[in-house]
C-alpha cells in the first residue's frame, strides 16, 4: 500500500520530554513479547541538550538501543549504544548508511524464535541539505530541477539548490531501503515482516515563498506512507484512496499484528481496510499548529491554526477565523485561496462543521499557543521554541 497522507504539521514543540506512560509503540510490542529496538534520531527526551544520554527508563519500551536525541551532523553523527551512558560513539561515515548496517546486523543476529519490532529513524532528508554522500549529490544538478509553480521566481535559485541536496539525501535512503529489504529476503523474513516507510513532515522548499515545516500547505503536510506485508496483505501493490493520519499508524500496526488496542490509544485501526474486509473511509485528516516556533515563528508569518485535509479540499482557520480554502483537485499547487468567496460558502460551512466536530472529539479548545505553553509549564525562547544546546 502506498500513498501520501496529511499529518499534523510537526509536534506541539520540539525538544520536550514525552512522558513514559503514553502507551507508545515500543511499549505495546514489548508487552506482547517482541524484541524491541531503536536506531537513529530519538528527539523525544527533551533534557535541554540534544547530545544527552537517554537512560533505559526513558526509551518508551525499546530494549535494544543505538540512538541519539537529535543531531543533523550526518557525517559526524554521535550516538549511544545499549546502556553505556559514559561513551558517546560516532557513526562511521554518513549516518543513515551506518545505521542501516547496524539494523542489518540486528536482523542477522536476533533470536529467530522471538518476534521483533525494530525502529530505524534516519535524520535525512532534512536540512542541512548539502552534506549527502558525494556519489548521491552528483546525481542531481540544481540547474536541471523543475520547480513547483508555487515557488516565487525570486526564490528559484535557492529552491533549486536546496532541492538538489534534498533529493541527494533521498537517493541515499532509497539504497538503504533496498539494502534492508534484501537482508529480509536473505534471512527468509520478507513475507512475514511488516515494513513501514514514512516520515513526520514534509518541507516547503520555498513553495508559497516559505521554508521548512509546521505549515498547512501540502508540501509540509503530505508525507509518504508505504506498507509491505506480503503474508498478510498479498504481493500485488495497491494504492488506497483515503486519508491516513499519524495517530492511525499504531492502532493499524497493532491490528495487523493481531494485538489488542488499549482504549487510551487515539487513532483508527485501519487493518480491516488494508485486508480489504472493509471499504476505505472518506474521512478528513486533522492538521494543526498548536504554537508556531523556530523556523516558522511569528516573525515569518507563523501562526496557530487548525484545519482539515480531505481528498479534494484543504480548509484552515487561524485564531482570527477562516484563513485558507483550496480546491486541491482543480488547484493542486494551492495558488488560489477561495476562502469566504460566495461560490464556496456552503462548502466552507460544511468543512467548518467537520473541523469543529474533530476538535470537539479530541478536546481541543483552539486556544492561543501561549495558553498551552503555560498550561504545561514550558519555558520557551523568543522564537517560541524550547531552548536547547549541543554542549553536554
Amino acid at each position: 500500500m502506498t500513498g501520501r497522507y496529511p499529518t499534523d504539521t510537526g509536534v506541539f514543540l520540539n525538544d520536550v520530554h514525552l512522558a513514559p506512560d503514553r502507551n507508545s509503540l515500543g511499549e505495546r510490542f514489548q508487552a506482547a513479547g517482541y524484541d524491541t529496538g531503536y536506531i537513529g534520531k530519538w528527539h523525544l527526551d527533551g533534557q535541554g541538550c540534544r547530545l544527552a544520554y537517554t537512560p533505559p527508563e526513558r526509551r518508551q519500551g525499546f530494549s535494544r538501543w543505538a540512538a541519539m536525541e537529535c543531531t543533523h551532523d550526518y557525517n559526524n553523527s554521535a550516538y549511544y549504544a545499549g546502556n553505556d551512558g559514559s561513551t558517546r560513539l560516532i557513526w562511521p561515515g554518513y549516518d543513515a548508511i551506518a545505521q542501516t548496517r547496524e539494523m542489518q546486523r540486528w536482523l542477522s543476529e536476533r533470536d529467530p524464535a522471538t518476534p521483533f519490532c525494530y525502529f530505524l529513524s534516519w535524520g535525512p532528508p532534512h536540512e542541512p541539505y548539502d552534506n549527502a554522500p558525494t556519489e548521491f549529490a552528483a546525481q542531481f544538478s540544481a540547474s536541471a530541477i523543475a520547480l513547483r509553480p508555487n515557488v516565487p521566481s525570486s526564490f528559484a535559485d535557492e529552491a533549486r539548490a536546496s532541492l538538489a541536496g534534498y533529493y541527494a539525501h533521498m537517493a541515499a535512503l532509497d539504497t538503504c531501503v533496498a539494502d534492508l529489504l534484501r537482508t529480509l529476503d536473505q534471512l527468509g523474513l520478507a513475507d512475514n515482516t511488516i515494513v513501514v516507510f514514512t516520515s513526520d513532515h514534509g518541507d516547503m522548499h520555498r513553495s508559497q515563498g516559505n521554508l521548512w515545516k509546521q505549515q498547512p500547505w501540502d508540501e509540509s503536510i503530505l508525507v509518504p506512507f508505504l506498507l509491505r506485508y506480503p503474508a498478510g496483505l498479498g504481493r500485488i501493490p495497491r494504492t488506497i484512496p483515503m486519508r491516513l493520519s499519524t495517530p492511525d499508524i499504531l492502532p493499524t500496526l497493532l491490528g495487523l499484528a493481531g494485538l489488542a488496542l488499549p482504549p487510551s490509544i487515539p487513532g483508527r485501526d485501519l487493518s480491516p481496510i488494508l485486508r480489504q474486509e472493509r471499504a476505505p473511509e472518506d474521512d478528513a485528516a486533522l492538521i494543526m499548529c498548536v504554537s508556531p516556533f523556530a523556523n516558522w515563528d511569528r516573525s515569518v508569518g507563523g501562526r496557530e491554526f487548525r484545519g482539515l485535509r480531505t481528498g479534494h479540499y484543504t480548509y484552515v482557520r487561524d485564531l482570527a477565523g477562516p484563513w485558507l480554502l483550496y480546491d486541491n483537485s482543480a488547484d493542486p499547487y494551492q495558488l488560489d485561496n477561495v476562502v469566504n468567496q460566495p461560490a464556496y460558502v456552503a462548502l466552507q460551512a460544511e468543512l467548518e462543521r467537520q473541523l469543529s466536530a474533530k476538535l470537539a472529539a479530541v478536546g481541543d479548545q483552539f486556544q492561543p499557543g501561549d495558553w498551552y505553553i503555560n498550561r504545561w509549564g514550558y519555558q520557551v525562547d523568543a522564537s517560541g521554541a524550547m531552548p536547547y544546546t549541543y554542549a553536554c
